[in-house]
């Protein structure tokens, strides 16, 4: 089994930088692309989905579905050399936005579900 770089960066119980295994990797890579805002990165400008700016803005069904829009293409964008996006679903629950996302990684053709909340304003 491969070991990659755990998100966010930290030391290990022995003291060297954490690592993960390949599912969890990915899906903090998945984490990255949707909380990063575009700009925040030096060098890559246009990396990121920016949810994390959805917080000031009024929950609402326009809003899940700008989330949905704005996921799937800076997923696409930004991995598709690593993973296969099937489906992403915003679930508009009170003061929260909930993103699942469905994909397969394509090294080894293995289907995944990752979930994330993104706080949210006022209904």
């Amino acid at each position: 089994m491969s070991s990659e770089l755990d998100f966010p960066y930290h030391f290990d119980d022995q003291g060297r930088t954490a690592t993960t295994g390949r599912p969890d990797h990915i899906r903090d890579l998945i984490e990255q692309v949707l909380f990063t805002m575009q700009g925040e990165r030096v060098m890559r400008p246009d990396f990121g989905a920016g949810l994390l700016a959805l917080v000031f803005e009024p929950n609402s069904v326009t809003l899940a579905a700008t989330t949905q829009m704005l996921a799937q293409a800076a997923l696409h964008q930004h991995l598709s050399h690593l993973i296969a996006v099937t489906s992403v679903e915003v679930i508009n629950d009170d003061a929260v936005l909930r993103v699942e996302i469905r994909y397969v990684v394509l090294a080894d053709r293995t289907s995944h579900v990752a979930s994330f909340a993104v706080p949210g304003g006022a209904a």
